[in-house]
């Protein structure tokens, strides 16, 4: 008898035990009863639905047409009356408040209208059209270029010729029996230096049309390449591959020298901060030299050496929007535009035009690139950078256009020679947008006199 009570006596421990168990566990409830709410419901429709007799409800559906059954849906359903249910719940999120304005004035404003993207026309045909009458077809010369003065100079057979807009004048050239192979004016418009066959160089001064002095020390090769890199440094490239700085100022004019090309230097050009400067040679080589590393002791060693080019390079251009970006051009048999980096060296692009690439040209304004062009295409391409993407192409010369100069106010006019002796004016960069004038800020109370 004992032993049966102890025995049941455990079991009953052993079930409690289980329950104080079992309530300590988190238990998930399935709840199945909806509580309606009195604030979301109609009571006299309500009322109407459960007091209303069914035999009345069925007469009134047995009489009604489905057409008028179909229109009392579309009515109710327009006027929120097609409910089924007595019982409202929250179910469903409540419904957005009309409004009245379609914003809200105190923290919003109306979105503005966007702008229409300006769409420039790319001319096919230049705008002015000049005989230049001796321009030579040499891939190693520069007879053209644009001075800050507005003036424009060519180099034509043993003279050079300004042009003023309105007419040509010639200037220099003591000895006319040498052939002008390059021309540059110096930052200042006033004077402009020219290359010549017997490898002298004659600085001018085109206000009193005096001869300033003669730079020798290339030897006896001519020069074909010039370059300012402000108004004392013109560097110059002869046929012998040498580069030379001449400061105008003294007696022996040069003061650095650049050792790098084996053969003649076709194309010059110095950076917008006068720190580097680009050569392109015949001998299919693009070399950037550092301004901090020149010697006068000894020739000074190229900062880079890009040798990706497959023919004469003498289109070179450093990008205005990109200091460290130059874009070279090579000649007949490669068409390919390179993009480079002057701090790397290394080549960030490139681009077969198809063509020889005779002269580049960066917009000042705009993230656009403009290549002329021969191997009887003799045309000049406008391209968006960095897409390279072909926006227009202008045709008229009937020979390679090998010298291109940019306008130096805005830069949105080129002027292009060839050896079909034409000089040709195009707008190229179009027109740059005017800035609105500032508004005028005027006091919040003008009629009331300042105490101070």
């Amino acid at each position: 008898m004992v032993a049966a009570i102890t025995s049941k006596t455990m079991g009953v421990s052993k079930l409690l035990q289980g329950a104080i168990r079992n309530s300590k566990r988190k238990r998930t409830w399935h709840m199945d009863r909806f509580i309606p709410v009195r604030s979301a419901m109609d009571f006299d429709y309500a009322h109407g639905m459960l007091t209303e007799r069914k035999s009345i409800k069925d007469t009134e559906k047995a009489a009604i047409s489905p057409a008028s059954e179909a229109y009392r849906k579309v009515l109710a359903e327009a006027l929120g009356m097609n409910r089924t249910r007595i019982l409202a719940f929250i179910d469903n999120k409540p419904s957005k408040p009309l409004q009245l304005f379609p914003w809200d004035l105190e923290f919003h404003r109306p979105a503005k209208i966007a702008k229409p993207t300006r769409v420039r026309d790319i001319p096919q045909s230049p705008v002015t059209t000049l005989d230049a009458i001796g321009m030579a077809d040499e891939f190693a010369m520069n007879l053209l270029d644009w001075g800050s003065s507005d003036l424009l100079a060519l180099g034509l057979e043993n003279r050079v010729y300004l042009y003023d807009h309105y007419d040509f004048h010639d200037i220099g050239n003591e000895d006319a029996q040498n052939q002008i192979t390059s021309v540059s004016w110096a930052p200042d418009g006033r004077r402009i230096a020219f290359g010549l066959d017997n490898s002298e160089v004659q600085l001018w001064d085109v206000t009193s049309d005096r001869k300033l002095r003669t730079l020798k020390g290339h030897d006896i090769s001519s020069v074909g390449s010039m370059a300012w890199n402000n108004d004392h440094i013109l560097t110059t490239g002869g046929m012998n591959g040498r580069i030379k700085n001449n400061d105008v100022r003294i007696r022996s004019q040069t003061v650095q020298e650049y050792r790098g090309h084996r053969q003649e230097i076709c194309g010059l050009n110095w950076s917008a901060s006068g720190q580097r400067l680009a050569s392109g040679g015949n001998d299919k080589l693009v070399h950037i030299w550092d301004k901090s590393m020149a010697s006068s002791n000894s020739p000074t060693q190229w900062l880079h050496r890009l040798d990706q080019h497959t023919s004469a390079v003498k289109a070179l251009s450093w990008c205005p929007f990109q200091s460290n970006l130059l874009a070279s051009g090579g000649g007949k048999g490669d068409g390919s535009i390179k993009f480079w980096s002057s701090e790397t060296g290394a080549c960030l692009n490139s681009m077969n035009t198809g063509s020889e690439v005779c002269a580049l040209l960066w917009s000042k304004t705009e993230r656009e690139l403009l290549s002329s062009h021969g191997d009887d295409e003799n045309k000049l391409i406008l391209w968006r950078y960095p897409s390279m993407v072909n926006m227009g192409e202008m045709r008229g010369h009937s020979c390679r256009a090998l010298y291109v100069v940019q306008s130096p106010d805005d830069g949105c006019t080129v002027a292009s020679a060839a050896g079909d002796e034409t000089l040709r004016f195009w707008k190229v960069f179009g027109d740059p947008e005017i800035p609105k004038p500032a508004p005028k800020l005027t006091a919040p109370f003008p009629h009331v006199n300042r105490i101070r």
